[in-house]
């Protein structure tokens, strides 16, 4: 549900939630009581997709909480070792990163 903005005369503004469309014109202060009027706001759109918000949302998680490793890196391990050949990936994006000389 939307918040909608009201401006008592008397005390700050504060904000109500009640459903689209059916936000009062005045609403009582719940400060004062008296009769405070409605403010008119942007509204808080978002232009992010929902993959967007997974990224934000997993660099926040790993930035309080990362991930813990078993060994550093640029070894391979003995699992990696008995492999035939490098690992080669199948995505078509990688195809348009650069390559080392």
């Amino acid at each position: 549900m939307p918040l909608y903005a009201y401006r008592c005369a008397d005390c700050a503004d504060f904000e109500v939630q009640a459903r689209m469309g059916s936000a009062r014109d005045t609403e009582p202060c719940p400060v004062c009581g008296s009769a405070a009027a409605r403010k008119f706001t942007a509204p808080n759109l978002s232009r992010a997709s929902s993959s967007a918000y997974k990224l934000i949302e997993s660099t926040a998680r790993s930035a309080s909480d990362p991930a813990v490793v078993s060994s550093p890196g640029g070894r391979n391990s003995p699992n990696e070792r008995n492999q035939a050949g490098p690992r080669i990936t199948r995505n078509p994006l990688h195809r348009k990163l650069p390559r080392p000389d």
